[in-house]
């Protein structure tokens, strides 16, 4: 069976399928609907795509396009990518990417970093066959 994604910008309408997916992938303690609707409804610079495939939710992207007063160009980063397992290894990742790299390059954004888990070898690949590679940086946060 062939599969063709349909991916689109998130809005407020798409905040239970958006939700329902986060939820899937982040566990508990993650955006309700509600909150989910506000924050589709008032984007900022975040940017939210849905991927469907037969009007069902397949995954998302989220990425954040970033103006900065310290640099001239903007830049950009990929905070989140989840594709559901049934959905995987039939290019709405790639499909998901491929929009918000579209978007990013509209936008003047040159660079765009990607967000994973040093252990993630699958996602790891996956950017590296489309042109991504790593910087060696380290990433340190703090709970507040």
């Amino acid at each position: 069976m062939e599969f063709h994604p349909i991916v689109r910008a998130a809005g407020p309408r798409d905040a239970g399928a958006f939700a329902w997916l986060n939820r899937q992938f982040n566990g508990e303690g993650v955006a309700s609907e509600e909150e989910a609707a506000a924050a589709l409804s008032q984007p900022g610079p975040e940017r939210v795509l849905l991927a469907f495939v037969e009007e069902e939710p397949a995954g998302f992207l989220c990425g954040l396009l970033k103006r900065s007063a310290c640099y001239g160009e903007p830049s950009a980063e990929v905070t989140e990518l989840y594709v559901r397992p049934e959905h995987r290894r039939r290019g709405v990742a790639r499909a998901l990417l491929e929009q918000f790299l579209a978007a990013c390059r509209r936008e003047g954004v040159r660079e765009v970093t990607v967000l994973t888990g040093d252990n993630n070898r699958t996602a790891r690949a996956f950017y590296e066959t489309l042109g991504f590679s790593c910087s060696g940086e380290v990433h340190y946060q703090q709970e507040l």
